[in-house]
């Protein structure tokens, strides 16, 4: 018998939060490699165990929040609706990371009823749009950390800045199961300006910020 867990108002199979688990453990994980420049520099970990939790808490909380999104969203519209992992992409993730580059596709939230193309549309943004939020976030974070000089502060709200943005401007491309081709399909003015605004905002950050993964 599957179990259900009351989250913020929200029901969630035990599937479900496995599976919400395994994906943050599992980007967590691969990111903290890429982090380090690949499968060759992976015993850097090792020696700075801090940056798997600096995946963690910005890759793997981006990708989380992202999903999760999604679901709030579809279930506001009396969906039914889970994340599913597909953990052939999330091996494939931890491979790729291997060889000092990521691509990360950890799974989705599947849904079911009748739903508008608005609808539709309400849903797909609301993973992007959370990644946009979350990149405010970790703003303080970063400013936090460089005005006090802890280096692993500043280090926690850079990467989360970055990749949150990334994140945004990556899912809202018009192309395959990415959200940005739902998005277009309901709103060329919504998915123009989201789409635009999050890839300047990602171009400033890194220009400003720096994409260095050193701490």
């Amino acid at each position: 018998m599957s179990l259900a867990y009351r989250i913020a108002g929200y029901e969630f199979s035990d599937h479900e939060v496995r599976d919400l688990l395994v994906a943050w453990l599992a980007l967590g994980a691969a990111f903290a490699i890429f982090f380090v420049g690949g499968g060759p520099n992976i015993t850097a970990l090792i020696v700075t165990p801090s940056l798997v939790v600096i995946s963690l808490l910005t890759a793997g909380v981006a990708f989380l929040f992202h999903e999760v999104a999604h679901k709030v969203v579809a279930v506001h519209y009396d969906q039914i609706a889970e994340f599913r992992a597909d953990y052939s992409m999330l091996f494939l993730a931890l491979m790729t990371a291997l060889l000092g580059f990521i691509f990360a596709a950890p799974g989705a939230v599947h849904h079911r009823g009748y739903l508008t193309p608005e609808e539709h549309g309400h849903i797909a943004i609301a993973g992007p749009v959370v990644n946009l939020l979350l990149a405010g976030v970790f703003l303080p974070v970063f400013l936090l950390g460089a005005i006090s000089g802890v280096g692993l502060l500043a280090s926690l709200g850079r990467f989360g800045i970055i990749i949150n943005l990334f994140l945004a401007a990556f899912n809202l491309i018009p192309y395959g199961p990415l959200d940005g081709k739902t998005v277009i399909s309901w709103s060329k003015l919504v998915w123009f300006t989201t789409f635009f605004g999050s890839v300047m905002l990602t171009i400033g950050a890194v220009l400003t910020l720096g994409l260095s993964f050193q701490l």
